[in-house]
């Protein structure tokens, strides 16, 4: 597996259409949109305010995190540097590859956090404990 760290990880845009009359559209297409085939998708929402989720890492899975609505925060930590992302914009998605600490926070009211992800649900490629995501840095 490759080593990544959090300047690999960023914000894209994603295909946005305006309407003036009828809102807005953004379409995310496997492989197009987004560098990877989708095979998962999930979202949170009513995180209640000061709370935060993610607090963990993926040991092959890549993510596509998305404010849906509102805003929340993302912290990525590679074990060496962090990097913190606010999204707040439906047509825009922060790319979170393997390897890769992440916390979400600071979830405004309403926000919706949607999350495309490389893979389906596998517990085994969670890694939930700090110190185990060190571990896991330093052998690659």
């Amino acid at each position: 597996m490759e080593k990544y760290s959090v300047n690999d990880c960023s914000v894209l845009d994603l295909n946005k259409h305006h309407s003036d009359r009828k809102g807005n559209l953004t379409v995310v297409q496997n492989g197009v949109t987004v560098p990877f085939d989708i095979k998962r998708v999930y979202y949170l929402y009513d995180v209640p305010g000061g709370e935060s989720r993610g607090s963990h890492a993926h040991r092959e899975l890549s993510q596509l995190i998305v404010a849906a609505s509102g805003s929340f925060r993302v912290v990525l930590d590679d074990g060496t540097a962090k990097r913190a992302f606010v999204l707040n914009r439906p047509y825009q998605g922060l790319l979170v590859k393997p390897g890769i600490w992440r916390d979400l926070d600071d979830f405004s009211s309403g926000a919706v956090c949607m999350v495309l992800a490389s893979e389906v649900y596998q517990p085994e490629d969670y890694i939930r404990d700090y110190d185990e995501f060190m571990s896991f840095r330093q052998q690659l």
